[in-house]
């Protein structure tokens, strides 16, 4: 409180409102393997179709049955943690877009377009051949006002409208004053165009003139003795752009934009799915008129990004800023890209640009320096481009390692490049595929379900479906015990033994081939048997891990009803989409499996009710409390409430005001949770008498929490009593 030392009136503000705050309790966390999307990380997901986005669909292909489990958990919760699991092996898809030339043919430096009309005759073929004009173009090329101001003659000039898209005419640097280059739009070795030249609007066939010279596209050289030796008509055509050491081919692949996957997975890898249609990534290129070209990327047949971009530095949309060189800064939600050369393993690590082209003067700029870390290409002049490479900074001239290029009007060749070699990083043996599922606690950040050690993600129930190595379900009961935050959820493998009852007991009970040791532990819960389920996305019948099911019925009871009551029998515990069960267990199997100091909880195939788990057990052995699922899960929703109610009482006074407003807090809570049948009765005790002189001398606060949690009828005993005629009901 301030000091107040002079007459006034002061205005002092306490806020005494606290209260508990509201914890989700249905939060979930699936383990497993995927074929797309972030690896090694927690990722939120709230949607059946947001999951299939993100790490793709389902696949008997796939260990485990990772993303068949939170597809069925998911539609009874809207937050879900998908874990997705990858060894070293998993591998970015990738594809190279080749790097083309257009066709190009000069006219010359005597006056035409700029001090002289011409008037051309033009059709372009793209690189597939394919004619661009059902009809030759005719089009002008008008004198320009100011003959010096090749821009002023040149662009906006030449064809216009729709004709843009086929033809452009460009100025760059290489040439003089008056003369300018007509470049087709289609890029490649198989790109050509024809061009007739004509000095009068009629365009009579006697009329040529010694206007045009071929530029050849990756020199920049006059070909065929020199301009003016060419007349009026003339063919030019593209190329690819190769890769040169001192000055010969080095690979067939040129150079190219070279596309990666930001994540790494077999499903963005392109084909066809079982059902007959499209799978996978692709990349189309398709061109424009100009500097720019048009980069689509497809998923299972679908354009779902498109990109327009240059490989110009000059004109704001140069490739590699309009689509990102890596996980940051994104503007695609699939793919990275960088330029490269040659297909090599370390394309992403060439070092980028040393040399950099001014786009107006063609002059060489900020050499020696690091641009961007990106490449850069000139205007569509004829300029050549190094890179740093192996660590060494090159210059222009040096041919020692470094590949140079020379191109007039570079662009993407167009066409449809398929993403190819994705790996899912699922390794071949179990110990591997054991420990990758498990992670590592020790790096940062953590990975496999060591990702789930985060009290920021508020997990309350996790599993790891369809995988059912020891290691990593013991893993997964230690992490639940450890963090007291949710509560573990598994089952025997599918066709565990001969698949029978005494078969899963003895699973649970570590007398099995696959488990050596008992599962003991009121955090985790263990379901059985399979159950069988029509897959959508194989078009067949397939078994799924119970504990999915047990997971989904309890996200279930939470929309229906209160985290606290149980998640089985046929008001909360039906399912409606499985068809079958691996085993249909009579009434002494259900005891066997239920009692006896056995923990599993049974799904049974009832003749009219259908299937529904019937079982809520923990797998603590000993009777208690915590021996069932309800009253476990009431307990972590406590303590993650009590956690976040309390904090803010850490360093506040150790006295009994303090002592009072905790009371304060955690009572109405726990009314709260009465009222809603979760318990019967409580206390909330903070006073001297667990506030001893010592605990306040060591800077302890104690609260003692009395509970009786609210138990659940299991087992509905109806006693009937037969009585004589003569007997009085009343009294009895």
């Amino acid at each position: 409180m301030p000091n107040i030392v002079s007459p006034d009136v002061y205005v002092i503000e306490k806020d005494i409102s606290e209260y508990a705050p509201t914890i989700n309790s249905s939060v979930m966390a699936i383990v497993g393997f995927a074929g797309k999307g972030p690896t090694n990380k927690a990722t939120l997901v709230t949607s059946p179709q947001q999951l299939v986005e993100k790490f793709g669909k389902p696949s008997e292909n796939i260990y485990g049955q990772g993303l068949e489990g939170a597809l069925e958990v998911l539609e009874a919760t809207d937050s879900m943690y998908f874990v997705r699991c990858a060894a070293t092996s998993a591998a970015d898809a990738s594809t190279a877009v080749a790097m083309g030339t257009c066709p190009a043919v000069g006219v010359s430096a005597g006056g035409y377009g700029v001090g002289t009309a011409l008037y051309l005759k033009i059709n372009v073929w793209d690189n597939a051949g394919n004619k661009q004009f059902v009809s030759t173009k005719t089009i002008s090329l008008p004198a320009a006002t100011h003959a010096t101001d090749q821009s002023q003659a040149i662009i906006g000039k030449v064809g216009g409208g729709s004709d843009g898209a086929h033809i452009a005419a460009y100025d760059y640097s290489g040439v003089a004053a008056g003369q300018t280059l007509l470049i087709g739009a289609y890029a490649g070795s198989g790109a050509y165009m024809d061009i007739t030249a004509y000095t009068a609007a009629t365009m009579a066939a006697d009329e040529g003139v010694s206007a045009l010279y071929l530029i050849e596209p990756t020199t920049g050289a006059v070909s065929a003795g020199g301009e003016g030796w060419l007349t009026s008509g003339i063919r030019a055509w593209g190329t690819s752009i190769e890769n040169r050491t001192d000055g010969q081919p080095y690979s067939a692949q040129g150079y190219h934009y070279h596309v990666k996957t930001i994540h790494p997975g077999a499903g963005y890898n392109a084909g066809t799915a079982p059902d007959g249609t499209t799978s996978g990534n692709a990349i189309v290129v398709s061109g424009l008129g100009g500097e720019h070209t048009q980069l689509h990327l497809f998923e299972d047949g679908v354009q779902k990004e498109t990109f327009k971009v240059a490989l110009t530095s000059s004109v704001g949309t140069h490739i590699e800023t309009v689509v990102n060189t890596g996980e940051t800064d994104l503007k695609s939600e699939i793919i990275k890209g960088n330029m490269a050369s040659g297909i090599e393993s370390d394309d992403f690590a060439l070092v980028p640009l040393t040399n950099h082209f001014d786009s107006v003067t063609g002059l060489s700029v900020g050499a020696g320096s690091l641009l961007d870390g990106s490449y850069r290409i000139t205007n569509h002049g004829w300029n050549s481009f190094t890179t740093a490479y192996d660590g060494q900074t090159l210059s222009t001239n040096d041919h020692i390692g470094n590949k140079v290029i020379k191109a007039i009007a570079p662009k993407l060749i167009e066409g449809t490049y398929n993403l190819a070699g994705g790996d899912n990083g699922i390794p071949d043996n179990d110990i591997s595929k054991a420990s990758t599922v498990v992670g590592d606690a020790a790096v940062e950040p953590k990975t496999g379900m060591q990702s789930l050690d985060d009290d920021a993600l508020n997990i309350s129930v996790a599993a790891t479906p369809g995988i059912h190595l020891e290691s990593v379900q013991n893993n997964l009961i230690t992490l639940a015990e450890n963090t007291q935050n949710f509560i573990a959820v598994m089952s025997p493998p599918y066709g565990n033994g001969t698949g029978t009852a005494q078969d899963a007991i003895d699973w649970s009970n570590g007398f099995s081939t696959t488990r050596n040791a008992a599962i003991s532990t009121s955090y985790a819960a263990i379901y059985w048997p399979w159950v069988k389920v029509f897959s959508v996305y194989d078009g067949k019948d397939r078994w799924l891990d119970p504990a999915i099911y047990g997971m989904r019925q309890m996200a279930y009871t939470d929309n229906v009803g209160e985290t606290w009551d149980a998640p089985a029998g046929f008001v909360r515990g039906r399912l409606t989409k499985p068809s079958d069960v691996e085993s249909k267990l009579t009434k002494g199997e259900r005891d066997s499996l239920y009692s006896g100091g056995n923990v599993i909880n049974p799904i049974v195939n009832f003749p009219q009710q259908g299937i529904t788990v019937f079982g809520q057990r923990t797998a603590r052995r000993t009777a208690g409390a915590t021996d069932r699922i309800n009253i476990r899960r009431l307990m972590i929703f406590l303590k993650k409430t009590i956690l976040a109610s309390a904090r803010r009482f850490i360093f506040e006074p150790n006295d009994q005001f303090t002592w009072a407003s905790i009371q304060n807090v955690l009572s109405p809570l726990l009314d709260d949770i009465a009222r809603r049948r979760g318990i019967s009765e409580f206390r909330v005790v903070c006073d001297e008498t667990v506030n001893t002189t010592v605990r306040v001398d060591r800077n302890e606060l104690w609260v003692k929490v009395l509970l009786k949690p609210t138990k659940t009828a299991e087992m509905i005993v109806f006693e009937i009593n037969l009585t004589s005629q003569s007997a009085k009901l009343g009294n009895i």
